[in-house]
């Protein structure tokens, strides 16, 4: 795993600063940890709180290439670890076939025969035919890569036990070619949204980070650096009315994605405050469920009057 820049906490977090992502002290500490003590990270949190943004900041930041994984119920090894390049293999056979007399010529008796076929088979199962997936090309990257598993939490339980050796041992035992170790281990970012509990043995192998809603302070740190061009005062008041929604019973509560959306949205406006009405024509920007905009239709003059101070 790379060592990369970061001598200190502090160096990440004005390193990661510089990428416009603006970090706790627990995000800057994990982040320390993982790479010094060469362990993954799982982050878990509610969606839209910057769990998958972190990995593509500490890309940046270390300057490696970042592979993404992104897990779903029926995740297997084929599509995360390798799959072997069946239709290359299938010319190989065609080509073989057509040359057999060739390459039995000569033979003395039936084992010697059977075992110039097995010398071919070998070539069958060679890295040539091996066609790498996310988990394996982070293991067998000369350079070193920070490795996402994104949303672990949607793959199932079948899918933890096959992360057991690639996160514990930095390896993985492929049957026709022995154990692949990795070169320079990556950095490892899983993250979950909660939708079901990981099991112990995976977090064990891990840091644990847990991301929540940002403080008012935090936010507005990070709406400044993303999108800089809003007003002083715009700011505070988007940001307050979002930490006010964060205290309704909503379906889904809005994350800081849709806090910087919303920002976007009020400069494309050319607003200079927020008012009730601008702030009822965008709810859609906060919020993705019907019901939930209608709830907050009837308090919008509340939060409104609550964000002007």
């Amino acid at each position: 795993m790379s060592k990369g820049p970061a001598k200190t906490i502090a160096d990440i977090t004005k390193g990661f600063a510089k990428h416009q992502y603006i970090c706790s002290e627990q995000i800057s500490t994990a982040v320390y940890l993982a790479n010094e003590l060469e362990k993954p990270i799982l982050i878990e949190g509610p969606p839209g709180v910057g769990k998958t943004e972190l990995a593509n900041t500490a890309a940046l930041y270390y300057k490696k290439a970042l592979l993404r994984l992104q897990c779903y119920e029926g995740l297997d090894e084929t599509k995360a670890l390798y799959e072997w390049r069946y239709g290359k293999q299938l010319l190989y056979t065609q080509i073989l076939k057509e040359q057999m007399q060739e390459v039995l010529e000569g033979a003395k008796g039936l084992k010697e025969s059977l075992d110039r076929l097995m010398e071919f088979e070998d070539i069958f199962f060679s890295e040539q035919f091996l066609e790498s997936r996310p988990l394996l090309k982070s293991l067998t990257s000369s350079e070193g890569t920070v490795l996402l598993i994104d949303e672990v939490d949607k793959a199932d339980e079948e899918f933890e036990a096959l992360l057991l050796e690639i996160l514990s041992e930095f390896q993985v035992s492929i049957p026709e070619l022995g154990v692949k170790k990795a070169v320079v281990k990556p950095l490892v970012i899983l993250t979950s949204n909660n939708s079901r509990e990981i099991g112990d043995a995976l977090k064990r192998r891990c840091l644990h980070l847990y991301i929540p809603f940002p403080d008012a302070k935090l936010e507005r740190e990070i709406i400044q650096a993303r999108v800089p061009e809003i007003s002083k005062s715009l700011q505070i008041q988007l940001v307050d009315f979002v930490q006010g929604l964060r205290e309704l019973d909503l379906k889904k509560l809005p994350a800081i994605s849709e806090t910087i959306d919303w920002a976007k949205t009020l400069i494309l406006l050319n607003a200079d405050e927020l008012s009730q009405e601008l702030a009822k024509s965008t709810l859609n920007v906060l919020l993705k469920h019907q019901q939930d905009i209608d709830v907050v239709q009837k308090e919008v003059p509340r939060l409104v009057m609550a964000s002007d101070g």
